[in-house]
């Protein structure tokens, strides 16, 4: 146990954010630079390193957290970063980006804030880059079996670590003309600036892990010629396919899907643009979705000098403290208030879109909307609470239904897919055909940035095995786990 009285003397301290009128003017990360050294290891301190570390279940990845909370607090970087990539191959990632179900499952959670996980984690891990800790791992030979990785997102790109690690040679075939998936082009700058990814993407380069970007499988090369290539194929391609709003007013120009508008805006910051082709810039702009992709169209929009920005959400505005239905450890839905919410605009709930109106050129106007209550199965409409906002600019970020068919990857490949328009695979990753397995998003469906490396590092693991590999890689999804396909 790190400090024994930690948890009765530390109060709960998170990382400082930089002033909202400073950073809505670039895109740095809302963070001030290294301001978590200071304060870190007293809130590592805080960890109770509990008889069952209900922290370990809350976590996809089953994260070590009591023995690095503890190694950390003692000042020992490196055999803190040695305990968190034994688990985590990207916790620069999941240390900005997950929501921290881990923290929700925290002991201390029952009566007290919760250790704050997620700070201590980003913290190791930059301490680790910064003193020359994080360094290639090349396997001591090669097992003369090939793998292709379609998707080169946290699924992908852990599935491909892992596999390279074990001895064989991996190609990653990423469709964008850079590697990253959603980390590069879906996640704005200042979330998570792309050093991250790129100085990842070297080491995995230094391993041995080769990368084809501009690469769209199912177009430029074939399903079937991968199987023929490769001994076996992962496909880690994500759920790409958006959920559309299907009502009149749809086709007006200005309206479009979120990820259409951030990837732009993350274009601007690598170069490619001087001005993004779709920007919020005086605008009156409208996210409809209350998730964190929504969240993200919000931080876009203040920094590119939108006129304003509402956000619609179709669910009740979800209450402050942890419901009764909802209890300790399981992640409960409680009201969150992100970096891009605290730089402005307002948020709607319980409403629901009828229709848009436009100009007589054809551009978005007006959003028209009505509250709704959940009776009888579904959303009903409230009499008389009809209503329209300004909008000139709409982004739409209301989840994803499933894996692309669109680019022929599924029907070359030949696999099933299951009632939700995944990819189907068994408890051991594997799809109905043979050496062609499937992780991340593209067979959970839309999930967790720790899920997905979760399930990458499960999916090597039952891809070394398939190729008789002697590795025993670790993989977080044991098959005895629940079905993975519905």
């Amino acid at each position: 146990m790190a400090d024994p009285k930690g948890f009765l003397t530390t109060p709960q301290q998170h990382a400082e954010r930089r002033p909202v009128d400073v950073r809505i003017r670039d895109w740095n990360e809302v963070y001030v630079e290294r301001s978590l050294l200071p304060i870190i290891t007293k809130q590592a301190g805080r960890c109770m390193d509990c008889g069952i570390p209900f922290c370990h279940n809350g976590c996809p990845l089953g994260n070590l957290i009591p023995e690095w909370n503890d190694l950390a607090w003692r000042d020992d970087w490196a055999g803190a970063i040695e305990r968190l990539h034994a688990t985590n191959n990207f916790p620069e990632f999941t240390g900005r980006l997950c929501p921290a179900p881990c923290e929700s499952a925290c002991v201390l959670g029952i009566n007290q804030n919760p250790v704050t996980i997620k700070n201590v984690e980003v913290t190791i891990i930059d301490k680790a880059w910064e003193n020359g800790d994080v360094t290639p791992q090349i396997p001591d030979r090669l097992s003369g079996k090939t793998v292709a990785v379609v998707g080169s997102g946290p699924a992908g790109l852990a599935a491909a670590q892992q596999l390279t690690r074990a001895g064989h040679t991996v190609v990653v075939y990423e469709r964008a003309d850079r590697v990253g998936g959603l980390l590069r082009y879906g996640i704005p700058e200042f979330k998570m600036e792309k050093r991250h990814v790129n100085r990842r993407v070297e080491q995995m380069r230094a391993e041995g892990t080769r990368f084809r970007t501009g690469v769209h499988v199912g177009e430029d090369i074939t399903g079937q010629q991968l199987r023929e290539r490769f001994d076996a194929v992962v496909v880690a391609a994500g759920a790409t396919t958006a959920r559309d709003l299907p009502v009149p007013g749809r086709e007006l120009n200005g309206i479009h899907q979120a990820m259409e508008y951030l990837p732009l805006a993350n274009k601007v910051q690598e170069g490619d643009f001087v001005e993004p082709p779709i920007t919020a810039a005086g605008k009156h702009v409208v996210v409809i979705g209350g998730g964190d992709t929504g969240a993200d169209c919000v931080g876009t929009a203040h920094r590119q000098g939108a006129a304003s920005v509402t956000q619609l959400e179709i669910m009740p505005r979800p209450a402050d403290q942890r419901p009764e239905h909802q209890p300790w450890p399981t992640m409960p839905m409680t009201y969150k208030v992100t970096s891009a919410h605290e730089e402005g605009g307002e948020r709607v709930y319980a409403v629901n879109t009828t229709r848009f109106t436009g100009d007589e050129h054809g551009n978005v106007q007006e959003l028209h909307l009505v509250e709704v209550e959940f009776r009888d199965g579904r959303f009903q409409p409230v009499e008389g609470t009809e209503r329209s906002i300004p909008a000139q600019l709409v982004t739409l970020a209301m989840g994803f239904t499933g894996t692309d068919q669109a680019n022929g990857l599924v029907e070359q490949l030949g696999v099933d897919l299951d009632a939700r328009g995944n990819i189907a695979r068994d408890q051991r990753f594997a799809t109905n055909q043979d050496g062609v397995f499937v992780c991340g998003d593209a067979g959970r469906g839309q999930s967790l940035i720790v899920w997905a490396i979760a399930e990458g590092r499960s999916a090597a693991a039952a891809v070394d095995a398939y190729l008789g590999g002697t590795a025993s890689l670790p993989a977080p999804i044991r098959p005895t786990d629940r079905p993975l396909t519905v």
